[in-house]
């Protein structure tokens, strides 16, 4: 099988397990990291097939809707690789990938390290922020039933990894847990210059929304 072929069996297998998945993680969400990670992707010495099969798998079994578990993720990804015959190299930096490349309250320390797992992770925190991220927080938060905002509940941006699983603050919160913090945690030139850009835009977003909660606009 060429890579062409694996890429779409690969697309073909992601679209069928998260055909209901919570809006803000489900086809779509895989499809524009894919894209994103194309993009950072040009022009880089990196092996673009890792690179594609870490962003259409990352979050192929997101623990949040899993009870936690952070296993499954990669053993569906490792399965799934396996029963297509990909090699064991491959396979590994992939798991890698989806081990490694989540937020977790910015104080997971990656046990691992590549250019793929920059590229992929650049990909996906770019999802996360700007307009889509903006969509996706509120999105999730509704799923979640969670207020807007609650001017008496104030952000904690230094959390465990466990606290930041658990935490359950309003989706405003979440801009200054997360959001907002991304920005600054990008690991390629690329992936800096399109967050910029995307920062500025929910910076804009919070100061209407902080002006029409008070009524002044």
């Amino acid at each position: 099988m060429n890579n062409a072929e694996l890429i779409n069996k690969t697309i073909a297998f992601v679209k069928e397990k998260l055909n209901d998945a919570e809006g803000g993680h489900d086809w779509f969400h895989i499809e524009r990291v894919y894209k994103n990670a194309l993009l950072i992707a040009k022009g880089t010495d990196c092996d673009l097939v890792v690179v594609q099969l870490g962003a259409l798998l990352h979050d192929i079994a997101d623990s949040k809707f899993h009870n936690g578990d952070e296993t499954i993720g990669p053993k569906t990804a490792r399965l799934f690789l396996e029963s297509e015959s990909v090699s064991s190299a491959i396979i590994q930096h992939v798991v890698n990938i989806i081990e490694n490349i989540s937020y977790k309250g910015g104080n997971f320390e990656k046990k691992f390290s590549s250019i793929e797992l920059d590229i992929v992770q650049d990909a996906d925190r770019l999802d996360a922020i700007g307009a889509i991220g903006v969509a996706r927080a509120f999105n999730y938060g509704g799923f979640k039933n969670r207020a807007l905002y609650n001017p008496e509940i104030a952000p904690i941006t230094n959390m465990t990894k466990e606290e930041y699983k658990k935490n359950n603050a309003p989706t405003i919160n979440h801009f200054y847990e997360k959001l907002l913090l991304l920005k600054d945690k990008m690991n390629t030139e690329t992936g800096k210059q399109i967050a910029a850009e995307r920062h500025r835009f929910m910076e804009t977003f919070l100061a209407q929304f902080y002006a029409e909660w008070e009524g002044v606009k």
